[in-house]
C-alpha cells in the first residue's frame, strides 16, 4: 500500500513516513530544544540576581585583578 509521507509529502512505498524523514525531523527537534535551552542559560547569565553570591564574588575578584593589571 502506498502512502504520502507526512514530512516530505512524497510517495512512500510503505505504510509509514520515510525513515530518513523521521530522522531529519528528530534531529531538527533536538537542535531546536538545544537552542531554546541555550537561550535560557544565556538569559540567566545576563541576570545578575540569578547568579549565586559565590559566583558574584569570584567575578568581582577577577574584575579587580584585571583592573590592577591595566
Amino acid at each position: 500500500m502506498l502512502k504520502i509521507c507526512s514530512i516530505c509529502h512524497k510517495i512512500s512505498g510503505t505504510n509509514e513516513d520515510h525513515l530518513d524523514c523521521k530522522e531529519k525531523r528528530r534531529i531538527e527537534l533536538e537542535a531546536q530544544d538545544v537552542k531554546e535551552k541555550l537561550t535560557e542559560k544565556l538569559d540567566m547569565a545576563k541576570n545578575s540576581d540569578v547568579l549565586s553570591s559565590e559566583i558574584k564574588a569570584v567575578l568581582d575578584h577577577m574584575v579587580r585583578e584585571k583592573e590592577k593589571d591595566l
